[in-house]
Parts: C-alpha cells; sequence; structure tokens
C-alpha cells in the first residue's frame, strides 16, 4: 500500500484510500474501443481501476490512426481490443487487462449473462437491450459517444446512494442555534464582559454567538431572529460588545450570525430520504437504507430533530485553551452520538436477520459525519426515456434559445441511428449525396418527434446539415473530452463519492457548451 499511496498521491487527496480501495476492487467493461472508450478507460487504467475487459470485434482500419492514439501503423489490420488493451495495459501493470474479439451486439443477444459479472459497463450502441440486462444484474451501466462535434454522457442505474456527497459549499455543522447542553453549559463560563482586552479577544466566536443568542432569546419569548430587521438588530448587538476594533473575534461572529439565523432541524432534502419508500426495512435491505432507517429513529429520539453531530469545528480565533476544550466538546457529542446509531443499526440489522456485525463502524461513522448530505439519485430506463419523455420538458427545452442547440443535438444522435437503421450508413459519409442526405435527415428528424408527441416541429436547417457534415467522424479532441467527463463519472459511481449526473449530458462543441437534459 506503500507504493500505491506514492503512486496514487495526488486522486488520495481528493476519494481518500477508501475509494482508492474501491476503485482497485472495480471491474470495467468497454464495448467498442472507439476513441471515446478508449480515452475513457486510459483515464481509468492510470487511476488503477482493478480491472478492465475491452469487447471489440472489429479490426483495426487506416481511419482508425487519426482520432485513436492507443492504435499505430503496425495495428493495421488486427484486432483492435487486443491493440487497445495492450497499449493500456503498458499504461499501468498493477491493472488486469483482457480483451474478447467479438462484436458487443452478437454478445448482447447470445450471452446477456456475460454482464454481471461486472462493476460497470461502459457503451457506446445498443442502448436499450444492454439496459434491460444491466438493471437485471444490478449492474452500474453509462453509455458515452463522440459525433462530430457533438457527444453526451448518460448514466443508467436503478438506484445510486451517496454519502460523501462533497458538496462544495456547505454550512458548517455548529448547531448555534441549538446547543446541546456542553456546548451551552461551555459558552455561559466564559465571561463576555472580561475586561482584560486580550483574552476578551480571544474568546472564540462559537462561544461568543451562543451566548449572545441565548441572550437574544431570553428578551424575545425564546425566539432568534427570524425576520430581517432582527437579523440586523442580532448583528448591532455584537457589534455593541466590541471593545476595540482590531477584535478579529467579533468580526468572524458577525460573518457567522447567519449560523444562529438558520432553522432548525434537518433540511426538505433529507426529509425526503428518510421518508423513502426504501427506509422501510426488509431482509434485502441495502447498508445504505438500514442506515436510513436508524437515522430516522435517532432524530424522532435521542437527535431531538436533528441528526448526529458531525464533530469538527473550523479555524477561529481563540486562545488555544478555548479551541481545544471546544475541540473535546464537539468530538465528545460526536462519539455520543456515534454510539446511539451504532446501536440502533446493530438492532435494525438483527430484526431484519442480518448479522449485526455486517456493517462495519466506519461505515456507520461515515454515515453519521456525512448525514446532512446524503443523496439517493435514481434513473430512468432508456426505454422509458427513449419512447415516452417528459413532453413538457422537451417542448420547452424545443422552445429555449439557450436549450434548443442541446436538444437538437439530442435528438440527432437518435435520428442519425434511426437513418443508419433505414438506409445502411450514416448521413454525411458518402461524397456526393449530401443534400439527399440532408433531405432524408431531416424527415427523419420529423418523423422522431412525432412519434414523441411533438408534432409539427422540426429542428433547424442549418443544424441539420451540420449533422450531415459531420459524416459520423469521431474527432480526437472531442473523444478526449467526452472520455474525461465519462471517467469522472464513472470514479463518482464506483467510489461513491460526489453526486454523478442525473440528466443526459450534451457537448455542443460548436458553442463551446455543455449542458444536462432532464426527459
Amino acid at each position: 500500500m506503500a507504493e500505491a499511496k506514492v503512486k496514487y498521491d495526488r486522486q488520495l487527496r481528493i476519494w481518500g484510500e477508501q475509494g482508492q480501495a474501491a476503485l482497485e476492487k472495480a471491474s470495467i467493461c468497454l464495448l467498442n474501443c472507439g476513441p471515446t472508450g478508449s480515452e475513457t478507460l486510459k483515464n481509468l487504467v492510470l487511476g488503477g481501476v482493478g480491472s478492465i475487459t475491452v469487447v471489440d470485434g472489429s479490426k483495426v482500419e487506416v481511419g482508425d490512426l487519426g482520432n485513436n492514439f492507443m492504435v499505430d501503423e503496425s495495428s493495421v489490420g488486427r484486432s483492435k481490443a487486443k491493440c487497445v488493451c495492450s497499449f493500456l495495459q503498458e499504461l499501468n501493470d498493477a491493472v488486469k487487462a483482457k480483451f474478447i474479439e467479438e462484436y458487443p451486439q452478437a454478445l448482447i443477444v447470445t450471452n446477456p449473462s456475460f454482464f454481471s459479472q461486472f462493476t460497470l459497463i461502459l457503451e457506446e450502441d445498443s442502448m436499450i437491450k444492454l439496459d434491460r440486462i444491466c438493471r437485471e444484474a444490478n449492474v452500474m451501466l453509462i453509455f458515452a459517444r463522440s459525433y462530430g462535434l457533438t457527444g453526451f454522457v448518460r448514466v443508467s442505474v436503478k438506484e445510486h446512494t451517496v454519502i460523501e456527497s462533497k458538496p462544495d459549499h456547505f454550512l458548517d455543522d455548529l448547531r448555534l442555534n441549538n446547543p446541546w447542553p456542553g456546548l451551552k453549559s461551555f459558552a455561559e463560563s466564559i465571561d463576555l464582559t472580561v475586561a482584560d482586552p486580550v483574552a476578551h479577544k480571544h474568546i472564540p466566536k462559537v462561544v461568543i454567538l451562543v451566548n449572545m443568542a441565548s441572550e437574544w432569546a431570553n428578551s424575545h419569548d425564546g425566539k432568534l431572529p427570524s425576520t430581517r430587521q432582527e437579523k440586523q438588530e442580532f448583528k448591532e448587538l455584537l457589534k455593541s460588545r466590541m471593545i476595540a476594533m482590531d477584535e478579529e473575534n467579533y468580526k468572524e461572529a458577525l460573518e457567522s450570525s447567519f449560523n444562529v439565523f438558520a432553522p432548525r432541524g434537518i433540511s426538505s432534502d433529507l426529509q425526503l430520504i428518510i421518508d423513502d419508500s426504501a427506509a422501510e426495512l426488509h431482509c434485502g435491505s441495502s447498508d445504505f437504507w438500514v442506515m436510513v432507517a436508524a437515522l430516522k429513529e435517532f432524530i424522532a429520539n435521542e437527535g431531538g430533530g436533528e441528526v448526529p453531530l458531525e464533530g469538527s469545528i473550523p479555524d477561529m480565533t481563540s486562545s488555544t485553551e478555548h479551541y481545544v476544550n471546544l475541540q473535546k466538546i464537539y468530538h465528545a457529542k460526536a462519539e455520543a452520538d456515534f454510539l446511539v446509531m451504532e446501536q440502533r443499526v446493530r438492532n435494525l440489522l438483527k430484526k431484519t436477520g442480518r448479522d449485526s456485525a455486517s456493517i462495519p463502524k466506519h461505515t456507520i461513522k461515515s454515515f453519521c459525519r456525512n448525514a446532512r448530505k446524503l443523496k439517493v439519485c435514481r434513473y430512468r430506463p432508456i426505454e422509458e426515456e427513449f419512447n415516452s419523455p417528459s413532453l413538457t420538458e422537451l417542448q420547452k427545452y424545443l422552445t429555449d434559445e439557450d436549450y434548443s442547440v442541446a436538444v437538437g443535438f439530442y435528438l440527432l444522435l437518435r435520428a442519425v441511428d434511426r437513418f443508419a437503421a433505414n438506409y445502411n450508413s450514416f448521413p454525411g459519409v458518402f461524397d456526393g449525396g449530401m443534400d439527399e442526405d440532408i433531405s432524408r435527415l431531416k424527415m427523419t428528424v420529423v418523423g422522431l418527434l412525432n412519434d414523441l408527441g411533438c408534432n409539427g416541429q422540426t429542428l433547424t436547417e442549418d443544424l441539420i446539415s451540420e449533422m450531415c457534415r459531420f459524416g459520423a467522424a469521431e474527432l480526437h479532441a472531442v473523444a478526449a473530452f467526452i472520455g474525461g467527463i465519462t471517467s469522472q463519472e464513472v470514479i463518482k459511481l464506483i467510489t461513491k463519492q460526489f453526486v454523478p449526473m442525473l440528466g443526459t449530458f450534451i457537448f455542443n462543441g460548436i458553442d463551446h457548451k455543455s449542458q444536462l437534459l432532464f426527459l
């Protein structure tokens, strides 16, 4: 592990040892190793994924040399899967790599159980059939494709739960609006009116705000500031207690006063999770939902409407003694909450007929630390989205100037596949028939829109012509970009950290825009 720590040092700082361990256990299968899939797999191999399997029955052609850096002139005529697999293996010998010379479409039809052995599948075609297979086998699936100056990425999984969602901005869990007895007692033991100027400017902001909030509540029928005027008055009250202009601790208290104004209890997003039907446990409930059920009990009982305390405090102006004591108080409360949660989890595991020790301590501890930031992602089956997208959203995107090109590319990516099925080639592939292909593609788009319930609508001539001009080419720059986005989503899914994209990601290389569509 010491060697791995050096090798993966930079990424370990992002997702930690547990995240890296999850990556190293993962088994990824790539179907069709075109430039987009190859670029995706390259990023994952460099990141230390456990094993890869490349499935492709085609041979390397001269045209592949211009957009896939994993093949060269010596590869022409040889198995594409073998050449790409060999190149990827050289990038990281710790990754197990193998290839299968078979066309994925045939494998999907003849051996659907093949896919159940993998953690995650990466694919460009055969979306509906493969989606059904992966959902039945509970295997994560990501579709990624580049086509000329556009591309898309779509995650498909029944349910994905995230404990460490790591949002960019989130309030520190200080409980200044609802201090527990231990914190309140400590705050009250410190005199805000101390005459010594050095001692006064080293009272931590937490103590200042807890005491001032208590003072306010005592003179306002037990209520904290809620209106704009009250909040301003509270800030003026804080300023009035400063005895010098250079008191950084009081400035910090003013900047953090919103912690006092924040509503007590849990967020509406968390309320939706604990009220979810999946929190009604049965013998097949996942660890996540067992812990959610325990959290629901905790909030209703020991938590008094709050989740377990996270237990950490930010840096602040303070004397060393006060700061260390505060750290101990927060840590003790977090530990006490964790022990209660752990017992509740163990009891629920017994009730559902599982081993009471089957969820490790460190997992429960991580859940407690991140209880305010839990996320549950559910994705519509591809077949549902393709056959019955949200008509309201689709029509809104079509008429919205900001989204019209993105939804246009989304529809055109589907239309070119329908075109290829009808005419045995993609539009614009052969010289000389461009005008005819544009006319045919336009008819195909109109037919697709009619099938989706958008009768009488079409896309702009310029966009349809541009799609034909692409001629189904895959440009390396676009493939590398889509591959980067895709590998990022793979890592989110495998490590169960950060929140994966919930819609269909569309890249518009003409206007240099990336957008998500929710259909």
